[in-house]
C-alpha cells in the first residue's frame, strides 16, 4: 500500500520500556505490525530517564540522534563503543548487535533512532538546515527538528513530520524560519 502519512511528535502514543528506564514513540515501522523481532525498518523517539542497558537487536543497524535534554554516553565493556551523544541533532551509527549500556550525561534525554535490518535495508540519516533536494526513496521519514518547513510546498511545523512507504518519493524542502533544521531519513535496499 502507498502511503505518506502525516505525524505530530506530541500525539504519538508512549510505550514505557521493560526496564522502567525511558519510554518509546513509535513513528512508523515496516512492515506494518511486524513487531519488534521482525521489522525492515523502524523510526522512533525515545526518552532516556535512567542509566542501564540498551536492548540488543541482532542483525540490525542503528542511527540515534539527541533532541533535547543533556545527553548520554553510549559505551560496551570491552570499549569497542565509547561515544557521548551531547549535541543535538547530530547522528551516531552504531550495531544493534553491540551490548550498549548508557548513563546520563545530566536529566533525562528525548532521542530520535532509526532502526534497520541488516541486510534488507540501510538508512541514510542527513539533517538539514538549508532548502534541500532529497533524493527519491521507497522509504523515509522527514522531522522538523526545529523552526517550520515546507515540504512539496506543504507546511510542517517544529515536531511535526512526514513518512513514506512503499512509494517512490522525492522532495524539496525549504526552510521557513531562522534557524530551522530537519532530519531527512531514506530508507534504501541494503
Amino acid at each position: 500500500m502507498n502511503s505518506v502519512r502525516r505525524f505530530s511528535c506530541a500525539a504519538l502514543p508512549a510505550a514505557p520500556w521493560k526496564n522502567g528506564g525511558g519510554s518509546t514513540q513509535e513513528i512508523v515501522s515496516w512492515p506494518p505490525g511486524a513487531g519488534l523481532d521482525g521489522f525492515g525498518w523502524r523510526a522512533s523517539i525515545a526518552a532516556i530517564a535512567a542509566a542501564g542497558p540498551f536492548s540488543i537487536f541482532a542483525g540490525v543497524d542503528r542511527s540515534i540522534m539527541l533532541l533535547e535534554g543533556d545527553g548520554v554516553r553510549l559505551f560496551t565493556h570491552d570499549g569497542r563503543v565509547e561515544h557521548r551523544l551531547d549535541v543535538a541533532h547530530r547522528p551516531f551509527a552504531f550495531s544493534g548487535d553491540d551490548a550498549i549500556d548508557c548513563t546520563l550525561l545530566g536529566g533525562a534525554s528525548t532521542d530520535f533512532n532509526v532502526m534497520t535490518r541488516h541486510g534488507q535495508w540501510r538508512a541514510d540519516v542527513r539533517v538539514l538546515d538549508h532548502a534541500s533536494a532529497v533524493e527519491t526513496a521507497a522509504h523515509g521519514v522527514l522531522l522538523a527538528l526545529r523552526g517550520a518547513w515546507r515540504l512539496n510546498g506543504e507546511p510542517c511545523a517544529e515536531g511535526d513530520g512526514l513518512y513514506w512507504t512503499d512509494t517512490a518519493k522525492a522532495w524539496q524542502a525549504e526552510p521557513q524560519s531562522e534557524g530551522a533544521r530537519l532530519a531527512a531519513v531514506r530508507i534504501l535496499p541494503a
